[in-house]
């Protein structure tokens, strides 16, 4: 084992998990709904496919942010949606904060 590496690659694997869970065309789906949804609640005006994007990258952020605080994340297609729901939130969020 070397010095200084981190063995554990949790945050891989759970993104890895979460595309077979669901797969491209549900990755999509379910992205684009979750996305759709931040952005009618953050009251953000973007287009599908930018919502489609928030609701992608969000998942990946919230999921990645809850491994690093060790809160569990839940698998499966709500898991997806829930994680790209929150992600997509905070991402809004940061956009509309660097627009100011």
């Amino acid at each position: 084992m070397q010095h200084g590496v981190r063995q554990d690659h949790s945050e891989e694997r759970l993104i890895e998990g979460l595309m077979e869970s669901v797969g491209w065309l549900g990755l999509i789906i379910i992205g684009g709904l979750a996305g759709w949804l931040a952005g009618k609640l953050m009251d953000a005006r973007y287009g599908i496919i930018l919502n489609i994007i928030l609701g992608i990258a969000g998942s990946v952020v919230a999921a990645a942010l809850m491994v690093a605080l060790h809160v569990g994340v839940p698998g499966g297609r709500l898991g997806f949606f829930i994680t790209g729901f929150i992600g997509a939130c905070i991402l809004i969020f940061l956009a509309k904060f660097a627009r100011r």
